[in-house]
């Protein structure tokens, strides 16, 4: 399936630079919004709490919107709901369910590859957030000894072997276990719940579906207590005194706050210190690859207004070099 836009994230920046796309003149049908989550704007719903207010100023620091959509100040539900109906009023095309594997491309052309399919395009937008560093064990990690056999990224490393542990019960884990298992490995998902609540049904269908093919095993419930060295590989030893120790070649942990720096990586981008390398409107080194929202904003942030205007930045360097439409020019600086 061909688009002109393809755009990854149905948060803020995401809806902002489709909303921006279609009042330049881009069909409903030649845009595209993948989003990983069950419903858009993810991360409002699961870290902001409900009685928290969504204010237009962020840390004091006052934002004015450049685009089409703009943001009063408000509860959690009020925003959510006014994302809601910006969704609809545009005609926005969202998939979700739907997280993305890779993007590669080819010639003129980017190819976006997910677990339900893929399809092509001639510009993407990332517009994913930013969860800070990845949560570790409360147990010491033998990072000498193991060095290049534990993770908390796997796209970012060339892994080799061929059994691996996938540690956590999210999302995240579930990306994890499906990158392995389609790379010849056979895996072992530890999680200290007896089930895959925190997962979406998409994903929790698909482990489900690996375990019927002989190449998954839920150890659930089952906590990790510390890791062993034994032949220069992990030993994973239990809490729960039925599942012996077992080796890996390769113990990957998901227990939440994961930075996307790997995927970023895996899609060309590059990056300098951990942070991707960005030219004017968000685009990356890759031409045609734009960044929006949290991975524009650097480490401090930034408020839904400023995911907002991402989009606008991006959708008037993707209008004048890629795609012909017309977008108003920037607002004059006061």
């Amino acid at each position: 399936m061909d688009y002109d836009l393809v755009i990854v994230g149905a948060g803020p920046a995401g809806i902002s630079t489709a909303v921006e796309a279609r009042e330049a003149g881009i069909a409903a049908d030649r845009i595209l919004v993948l989003e990983k989550g069950p419903l858009h704007s993810y991360a409002i719903r699961k870290y902001y709490p409900d009685d928290k207010r969504v204010d237009a100023v962020y840390k004091g620091i006052p934002a004015v919107s450049e685009g089409k959509i703009s943001l009063t100040d408000g509860s959690k539900q009020q925003t959510l709901d006014f994302l809601d109906e910006t969704i609809q009023r545009f005609e926005l095309n969202v998939h979700y369910g739907e997280g993305v594997d890779y993007i590669k491309k080819e010639e003129d052309l980017f190819e976006i590859t997910t677990p339900k399919g893929s399809f092509t395009s001639k510009v993407v937008v990332i517009a994913i957030g930013i969860l800070g560093k990845p949560n570790v064990p409360d147990y010491p990690i033998p990072k000498a000894e193991l060095r290049g056999k534990v993770h908390f990224d796997v796209t970012s490393d060339k892994l080799a072997g061929e059994r691996a542990l996938v540690v956590g019960g999210g999302d995240s884990a579930a990306d994890y276990v499906h990158y392995l298992v389609a790379r010849g490995f056979f895996v072992d998902l530890s999680y200290r719940k007896a089930e895959l609540a925190r997962m979406n049904s998409i994903n929790v269908a698909d482990m489900n579906g690996m375990v019927q093919a002989g190449r998954l095993e839920l150890l659930m419930p089952s906590d990790v207590v510390r890791l062993e060295v034994e032949g220069g590989k992990p030993r994973a030893v239990f809490a729960q005194g039925q599942i012996a120790p077992r080796v890996y070649d390769h113990v990957v942990y998901a227990l939440g706050g994961t930075t996307p720096a790997g995927f970023l990586q895996a899609t060309g981008i590059e990056l300098k210190g951990g942070e991707p390398l960005l030219r004017e409107g968000g685009e990356t080194s890759v031409p045609g690859l734009f960044l929006a929202g949290d991975l524009t904003a650097g480490k401090k942030g930034g408020s839904i207004i400023s995911a907002f205007n991402s989009g606008v930045a991006a959708m008037r360097v993707i209008c004048r070099d890629y795609l012909d439409c017309p977008i108003p020019p920037p607002p004059p600086r006061t």
